[in-house]
């Protein structure tokens, strides 16, 4: 074989694999670099078309068969099935139809590595006469990914316990810092942005959006903490887990001084194995405070309160039932949000949905307890802006939005429909894209999520086909998978956008401005 033809056929692989290795690294970043979490996605939404997608095999078959019925030359049918890929390829990036990933150094160097390993494994291929094989090379290329992941690992691992070991003794040498840990299987972010408002006039420092792993918040912490200036009298950290022990990680690296649970539920029960496992997990941070500490909980959550026998430190608990050390009375839903009265002050919240009532009760709590006054306190939450896509209520195209695209959860989606319930609309109108890692409970929490729904929404529209299926059970009736013949919702309509989605998505319902 010629060397241009080697160079061709390399050449050709390699730009057919851009598209199928862009795609997987852009999924397995969004999964944090978990298998647990890739392989409970490839679970529910179905394993082939997710790691191969539906065009290329169909191709790679079919010039399979071409192969097999003909007489032309594999390695011009090869020549001819790899620019095909290469042609799709270009085509998704031309029309900005390729998913990417975030260019973190550890996206760079994987993807750098799988693109050499690439090279190699269709220089190999060529020279020793096997062109056949490239295509494989190409709709492999999640397995190639997987391959440099487990090359990378021990390096990986070495840097990651390096990050961990200079976290923990940047907060270490702050002894006087209060570090307030917040994990909950809702509510998390939002709690963590009241009680960052509140506290504004002590400049605490606060973990970004989207940031609650292990790794993350040691990088960040290390980051911060090395700046020159005041250092923070006050560090905020949002908590999140998927397996027992991570929260136990984490607060092994900031120490917290504070930990408030704000619900525990089944959000990535999956992951978990067991409902017992994700409470104890939920728990490792209660467990994990000093004696001179102090825990705040959701008493309204049974099992958030039942957490406070694994603590060595006061504890205080918030809620609504009647049975907590703080209570909120009179809890209404009013246009601008939420109000209640605790004790003789009265909060006029501007976040919507009643069920945030226990963390602005948490947010309080805690406040109260590093020296706030409640005046000062409600004055203070007169001003909060929630985090957008967080139960954010508000209007385009003479369309009310309901924006929950941040996360989801059983416990927010049930919020959301109750809330959505309350509201005057001539249509309601549910966009979601499901619920993901809850293992054996995926297919009944959306039927019953569908049975509560079916009073409430005139249509409902899912972006997966996966979990629209139970819910179209609960429901009783049809739902639309969004496609690009999906009518826009009428105008004076209620859109009510629930999970992970983005901004355009919401906005391809939205009807033509008047």
């Amino acid at each position: 074989m010629h060397i241009v033809q080697y160079a061709i056929l390399i050449g050709l692989t390699a730009a057919g694999s851009a598209a199928p290795l862009l795609t997987f690294v852009h999924l397995w970043q969004v999964k944090e670099w978990r298998l647990d979490r890739l392989r409970e996605h490839l679970r529910a939404e179905g394993f082939f078309r997710q790691l191969f997608g539906i065009v290329r095999p169909v191709a790679a078959f079919s010039f399979l068969l071409l192969a097999l019925g003909t007489k032309l030359d594999i390695q011009i049918l090869t020549t001819i099935l790899l620019g095909i890929f290469a042609a799709i390829a270009g085509i998704q990036m031309t029309l900005r139809k390729q998913p990417k990933p975030v260019w973190t150094a550890k996206a760079r160097v994987l993807v750098a590595a799988t693109v050499l390993l690439t090279i190699g494994i269709a220089l190999l291929a060529t020279v020793r006469g096997n062109p056949a094989i490239l295509p494989a090379v190409v709709l492999l290329q999640p397995a190639v990914l997987a391959l440099t992941w487990v090359l990378f690992l021990p390096v990986d691992t070495v840097l990651k316990y390096r990050i961990f070991r200079r976290a923990i003794r940047l907060r270490s040498s702050l002894r006087d810092m209060t570090v307030i840990g917040i994990t909950g299987s809702a509510g998390k972010t939002t709690t963590k942005e009241l009680l960052a408002h509140v506290l504004e006039q002590h400049s605490p420092l606060t973990t970004p959006t989207h940031m609650n792993t292990e790794v993350g918040v040691a990088q960040w912490l290390v980051r911060e903490l090395r700046k020159e200036g005041e250092t923070p009298s006050i560090l905020i950290v949002e908590m999140g887990a998927y397996r027992m022990g991570e929260i136990a990680l984490l607060c092994s690296i900031v120490q917290p001084t504070i930990g408030v649970v704000t619900y525990v539920g089944s959000q990535h029960i999956a992951l978990f194995g067991s409902q017992e496992a994700l409470c104890r997990a939920k728990g490792e941070l209660i467990a994990m405070l000093p004696g001179t500490g102090h825990a705040f909980l959701n008493a309204d959550n049974a099992r958030c309160s039942a957490l406070a026998a694994r603590a060595r430190c006061p504890v205080t608990t918030v809620g609504t039932g009647g049975r907590a050390d703080i209570e909120a009375f009179e809890v209404e839903e009013t246009t601008c949000g939420i109000r209640f009265r605790v004790e003789n002050t009265t909060y006029d919240v501007p976040i919507h949905g009643t069920h945030n009532v226990t963390n602005v009760l948490l947010a309080i709590a805690v406040a109260q307890s590093l020296g706030r006054a409640p005046q000062e306190i409600a004055l203070r939450l007169q001003s909060f802006k929630p985090p957008a896509h967080t139960f954010d209520v508000r209007t385009e195209c003479d369309v009310t939005i309901l924006d929950d695209t941040h996360n989801a959860s059983p416990a927010s989606f049930e919020a959301a429909i109750q809330w959505a319930r309350s509201q005057p609309a001539e249509q309601r109108v549910l966009l979601t894209s499901g619920l993901i890692e809850l293992g054996e409970e995926q297919d009944r929490t959306h039927m019953e999520l569908g049975t509560m729904a079916a009073p409430v929404f005139d249509r409902v529209i899912f972006l997966s086909g996966q979990s629209a299926k139970p819910f179209r059970r609960g429901f009783g009736r049809e739902v639309e998978l969004l496609s690009g013949r999906t009518p826009p919702v009428p105008h004076s309509a209620l859109l009510v956008c629930i999970g992970r989605m983005s901004e355009e998505t919401v906005r391809r319902l939205l009807p033509p401005n008047a």
